[in-house]
């Protein structure tokens, strides 16, 4: 039994370090792949979870798969194909921590997962599953997407969505904003940031939040607000919870899966459904999450970046 199913994207994070003397950056490689980041802190936190998804049969795959295993991750559903390579991101930082990304992904690995090689039992066995808009972009993984979804649905579990827009992936925006809105309507609980609302729709966070519960069938929203915290609703209550102060920002790379993933091991603690959670609880999750988010980013990477357990509840404890 697995509390968190995630299909996506696995791949290696390439993320500045120093730069040479030419001028150039010196690049670390770092795991990563929203889906991974978000069961790290899942795993990290409690929760039993499994990765659906393809990588290359090469160095960086097995490193990948490895790192899955070593986070407590079950990687059963984890192909490596030898036709592909692992996908590539190169990731740039602002003087802020703040990134941008460009893919070597033509074909990448996670692209080429086919509906055929997604483990129905697996699903079944899961309490919730996740995905993200990544995993739409290119055939046949969306329609490996779909297929997962379907089964979902069809076991009675909840679906978790994190849009995660990345616009260079996309033929165009029209195409992004298609996919963003499809997804939208699967899903029992959605994380999805304040530009994400903006790119679709030009709202506010809380305005994008009552859209997507009100028109779209979602339970539980969580507007991330990127360094100044998050609203959270669940259409009986809602809460803004602030980000602790006093950050030393190295690297946001993950920052919101790892809030996702910190959040739903929080919910699934409570033992309620999304659209029961008193503005007490509610609050709570969305502090956790803030925490652990915000303390993550004084390290590189996403899936070795998540902070222990011990960490957030101290920093939590110390009320800062």
């Amino acid at each position: 039994m697995f509390d968190v199913t995630a299909l996506g994207e696995l791949l290696i994070d390439f993320a500045p370090h120093s730069v040479n003397a030419g001028g150039y950056p010196v690049l670390s490689a770092n795991p990563g792949g929203a889906p991974g980041n978000f069961l790290a802190a899942l795993t990290k936190y409690g929760c039993a979870t499994a990765m659906i998804g393809k990588v290359g049969e090469d160095r960086f795959g097995r490193l990948l798969t490895d790192t899955l295993k070593q986070a407590g991750i079950d990687t059963r559903a984890v192909i490596r194909d030898e036709r592909v390579f692992t996908t590539l991101a190169f990731v740039s930082l602002d003087e802020s921590g703040n990134r941008d990304f460009s893919f070597a992904r033509k074909p990448g690995a996670d692209t080429c997962l086919t509906p055929e090689e997604v483990p129905e039992d697996v699903i079944a066995q899961s309490r919730v599953f996740h995905f993200g808009t990544l995993s739409l972009t290119d055939e046949p993984v969306a329609s490996a997407t779909k297929r997962a979804l379907e089964l979902a649905k069809k076991h009675g579990v909840t679906v978790s969505l994190d849009p995660n827009l990345r616009k260079p992936l996309w033929p165009d925006e029209g195409a992004a904003k298609a996919a963003m809105e499809w997804s939208l309507r699967q899903a029992d609980v959605v994380k999805i940031s304040d530009e994400e609302i903006a790119f679709l729709w030009g709202l506010t966070p809380e305005e994008g939040a009552k859209k997507l519960l009100e028109e779209y069938g979602v339970s539980l929203v969580y507007a991330t607000l990127g360094p100044k915290g998050c609203y959270a609703t669940n259409g009986r209550v809602c809460v803004t919870v602030s980000s602790p102060s006093g950050i030393r920002v190295v690297d946001t790379t993950g920052a919101g899966d790892i809030f996702g993933g910190s959040a739903m091991s929080r919910l699934l603690k409570t033992g309620k459904a999304p659209s029961e959670l008193t503005e007490t609880e509610l609050r709570g999750i969305v502090t956790f999450a803030c925490t652990a988010a915000s303390l993550s980013t004084q390290k590189h990477g996403g899936i070795t970046s998540v902070p222990e357990l011990e960490e957030v509840e101290e920093r939590i404890a110390a009320g800062v």
